[in-house]
Order: C-alpha cells, then structure tokens, then sequence
C-alpha cells in the first residue's frame, strides 16, 4: 500500500499509524476530513428547549429526524442531481461500513420536519431540470421511518423524485402505501447467504429479500449494490446466491452495481476506537471483479 505522508502537529505520520489512534484527533488531518461527508447540517434549525421524552414522541410521529449531514451530488445516490440525507442509526454494523460515525441516532442532530421540506422545496427546479431528486441514505434511514416517509410524501406531491438507499433489513417499519411513494431503491444486498449475510452485517438476510419483493410487486424500481471483499463476500457460491435473490425481484432492478471494497472509511473506525476487522484487506483486482460483473451477466443483468 502506498504510504500517504500527512502533517498532524509536530511530527509526521502515515496512513499505517491509523492501526494505533494516538491521542490526537484524526480528523485534524487531511486524510480524514476527505471522508467527511459534505453540507454539514448548514441552514437547518435543530428544536431547541425540548427534552428527551417530547423528543421521542416527536421521532415516533416524524415531527424531528435525526440527521447526520446531507449533500447535494451528481449520478453516485440516483438519477440526475441529488440532495442526500444521511440520516443517524443503524441496525446493522457492516465490516467494511465507511461512516461507523453514523450508527448511533443519538449523534445525529434533530431537524424538524418542515426544515427539510423547505430545503427539499428549494431545490425543486434544479432537480427538474435534471432528473434529480431527494435520496435518503444514512446510517439507515428506515430506523426513521415516519420523518422519511412524511418528506419522500412531501416531495412527490411537489412532483420531485425520491429514492432510498437501505439494507431492507427494516422493511417491516414501512406500509405498503410508503413504499409506493418510492421511485427507486438503492438496495443493498450484501452476500447470498445467511451465513455469510451474518458474518458481513451481525444481520439476517431474510428481510432484504422480502423487501425487495415488495418493492417490485408495488411498482418501485430497483439499483442492487453489491459491495465486492475479497476473502468475504467473493466467493462463486456467494455471487451466485446474490444474483439468484435479484433475479426474485424481477423487472424492477434495472441494473447492479458492483462496488469494489476500499480503505476509505477506516481512519473513522480508528478515531472512533473501533476495532477494524478489514484492517488489512485489499480491494478487488480486476480478473476477479470481471468474473463477478460476468456472473451477474450470465443472469441477465445490466452490470455496472
């Protein structure tokens, strides 16, 4: 791996240092507020005064979410330009997860419901005239379902497309008449197996499955992302099973992604003194990633 030189203080370090976090904060240095994800919470007003009980009810009816930072971006989170929510919490605790800072919904920061639709409401033409929309990723953002789904409901009403990007892995959380109110899915399978599934996600597998089906049987189209670990998720029995579960949901996915695995969220691992189980995994080379763009293939899919 090549070695990264980077200024922290007094003394010079490299990017191996981040295997034992020193004292000093990481996200000093350049290598880490790379990662950091864009447009902080700018322009958003946070309730100020309430406390922790009328908060809870306010997240049950979707009154506040808890939010981590959103970005405006272009072709990576849907279709056209997006404004990107990173809403706070998850379930699960993938090993190669890039932002493990957005796993507690108690580090997010409270955002009122109408603040987000105003800032959805202000992006309205430029997502027209782009074929954008509003997506929603996180962390994962159906451990917040009634804030997302009043927005996504709010936005189609202002003929603004929406798209989520999930694990599936709280479908249940969602009615059929939420998911109708998603054009796409950005849905993540992570492996084929349960074993496997576990391993990768301390999840099941099960409720992504069944939340895939419901999304095409209720009209919403489909972005499968596969994220590719050598020695994890590459097997040819894994991809199989992967490919095996897409092709469940019929028409609706228009294509899969396979995303190769990469280092860039481990220097957050180490300044949030989380061991890193990928510490010295490499990325895809790319006879393996052709074998499992052409699996895929072989199924009938559009691969990416």
């Amino acid at each position: 791996m090549a070695t990264i030189q980077m200024r922290l203080g007094p003394k010079e370090t490299t990017m191996s240092d981040f295997r034992t976090t020193q004292p000093h904060m990481l996200k000093e240095s350049k290598a880490y507020q790379s990662q950091i994800l864009m447009g902080g919470l700018s322009g958003f007003e946070s309730p100020v005064g309430m406390d922790r009980r009328d908060r809870l009810q306010a997240l049950k009816t979707g009154d506040i979410g808890f939010v981590h930072s959103w970005d405006i971006n272009t072709s990576v989170d849907g279709p056209g330009t997006r404004m990107t929510v990173f809403m706070s919490g998850c379930p699960l605790r993938c090993q190669y997860c890039q932002n493990p800072d957005t796993w507690k919904m108690r580090d997010g920061r409270p955002v009122y419901l109408e603040a987000m639709i105003d800032k959805v409401a202000r992006y309205k033409d430029l997502f027209q005239l782009t074929h954008g929309g509003i997506t929603f990723s996180g962390g994962e953002s159906m451990q917040q379902p009634k804030f997302v789904t009043r927005v996504f409901r709010a936005a189609k009403e202002m003929g603004i497309h929406t798209c989520l990007d999930t694990s599936g892995f709280l479908g249940k959380n969602y009615s059929d008449r939420d998911i109708e109110d998603i054009d796409l899915c950005l849905l993540d399978v992570k492996s084929g197996d349960e074993e496997t599934y576990h391993k990768v996600t301390g999840g099941t597998l099960q409720p992504t499955i069944d939340f895939g089906k419901r999304l095409s049987k209720l009209g919403s189209k489909i972005w499968i992302r596969f994220v590719l670990v050598p020695g994890l998720t590459d097997s040819v029995e894994n991809v199989e099973n992967v490919a095996r579960i897409c092709e469940q949901f019929g028409n609706a996915v228009e294509h899969i992604d396979v995303l190769p695995f990469h280092q860039l969220g481990r220097p957050k691992w180490h300044e949030l003194r989380i061991p890193y189980p990928l510490e010295d995994a490499k990325g895809p080379g790319k006879e393996l990633k052709a074998r499992v763009i052409k699996q895929f293939e072989d199924h009938g899919f559009v691969v990416y």
